[in-house]
């Protein structure tokens, strides 16, 4: 089926403008055209979006769809059929706030991911590196300090995998290709959510840093690092590590290095507000709460420096549990320091371009995947109207289908 969205202002988001009187064409799933003048075809379903603004459907690079729950523990002993059902529930909910490509950096699978591209969950486009890697004791390993036993069948639902030493990095980097990932994560900083770790540990040697990396890089896929401090991002960076998760605590020199370095920064604010907020109430352990204030004032400060410094940024949230129905407002915590533009970049084209997959989705733009939204007002102007969906998101169009509409 064709349909052609008619006197749209279509938000360019590479040149920072709305184009106004556009008339869009879709077809087989892709955008075929964008026309100035009104576009023949008799079959077609036309949608008069009557000015509003049509944009790229938004982009979180940092979510992890099997959180169902803060309590990281809990979700590794919850039956795989639970957490999966779970999930849909999560990425339906995403999908309905205008997200249609999320990366996943944590917990979801090839599983998922198929049953998304096949119609069986209703979700965005799923971007996936299953387990993250972590050595023992780090960000990925939940067991409390008196527990040694660990399950490490691969289809518990925890979010991470333990590995130590070089070969066996090496192997469970492999694993994930042969499962389909694309990208690979390793813990390389300390977390709140882990029980007996610090924030500021460095995790893995340089030498299984570096293994993973190049495991990745003969796949021709990317790493990407959970970091806070400025010495965990210069090393990670140093051994090729591509994209850098949170960064909280990076100092001018580490921030400078990613630029340099043709990295990535994806900043989770919307997280550490909501665990301080509401973190206990959703399952995080009482006694780990207290490691939230390590990073929660610091991350803007990081953003701040990042967007001076022409460091490409990506949208990302990070929330677990019931604190997911927050996933838009990492737009209001960084909108003090970034402009909205950038804003607006960041949840599609700097995503799509992490990802590497800017010749897929991110844009408006002939040739790529109809993931498409349309607001009410002018997100240039005024990127809080991308914080209410229930009154200026007017549809959701992913892979060419529209799952929403109040057109």
């Amino acid at each position: 089926m064709i349909t052609i969205f008619e006197n749209a202002s279509v938000l360019d988001v590479e040149a920072g403008a709305l184009l106004p009187d556009r008339h869009v064409v879709v077809e087989n799933g892709r955008i075929r055209e964008i026309a100035e003048a009104p576009v023949s075809a008799s079959d077609a379903r036309r949608i008069d979006v009557a000015g509003r603004t049509l944009m790229p459907g938004l982009v979180d690079s940092h979510v992890h769809v099997t959180a169902y729950s803060a309590n990281f523990t809990e979700l590794q002993r919850t039956p795989p059929s639970y957490v999966s059902a779970a999930a849909a529930a999560i990425m339906g909910g995403m999908l309905d706030r205008g997200f249609t490509t999320v990366r996943d950096v944590g917990g979801a699978d090839f599983g998922l991911a198929r049953a998304v591209r096949e119609g069986l969950i209703r979700g965005p486009r799923l971007i996936y590196g299953g387990k993250a890697l972590s050595p023992t004791g780090g960000h990925g390993d939940v067991r409390p300090a008196g527990i040694d036993a660990h399950d490490d069948a691969y289809n518990q639902p925890g979010l991470g995998c333990i590995v130590d030493g070089v070969p066996a990095v090496r192997k469970a980097a492999r694993q994930e290709i042969r499962r389909g990932a694309h990208h690979l994560k390793i813990m390389g900083n300390g977390g709140i959510s882990s029980p007996t770790d610090r924030i500021s540990s460095d995790q893995f040697s340089e030498e299984e840093i570096a293994a993973v990396v190049e495991e990745a890089e003969m796949a021709n896929l990317y790493v990407v690092v959970h970091a806070y401090t400025a010495r965990a991002i210069k090393r990670s960076l140093k051994l090729g590590v591509r994209s850098i998760e949170h960064g909280n605590l990076a100092d001018p020199e580490a921030i400078a290095m990613i630029k340099e370095r043709d990295a990535f920064l994806t900043p989770t604010l919307a997280t550490y507000r909501a665990l301080k907020d509401e973190g206990v109430e959703a399952g995080l352990p009482a006694e780990l709460a207290a490691k939230i204030d390590d990073v929660l004032d610091a991350g803007i400060n990081a953003v701040e420096m990042a967007h001076r410094a022409g460091v490409p940024m990506a949208y990302g949230t990070d929330l677990l549990g019931a604190m997911h129905r927050r996933q838009l407002s990492e737009f209001s915590l960084r909108s003090g320091v970034v402009p909205a533009v950038d804003l607006v970049r960041a949840a599609t084209i700097n995503g799509a371009k992490l990802m590497r997959l800017e010749d897929e989705f991110g844009q408006v733009k002939p040739g790529l995947s109809a993931d498409l939204i349309v607001v009410e007002g002018n997100p240039l102007e005024d990127i809080a109207v991308l914080t209410r969906p229930d009154t200026h998101l007017k549809l959701v169009m992913a892979r060419g289908a529209i799952t929403r509409s109040a057109l």
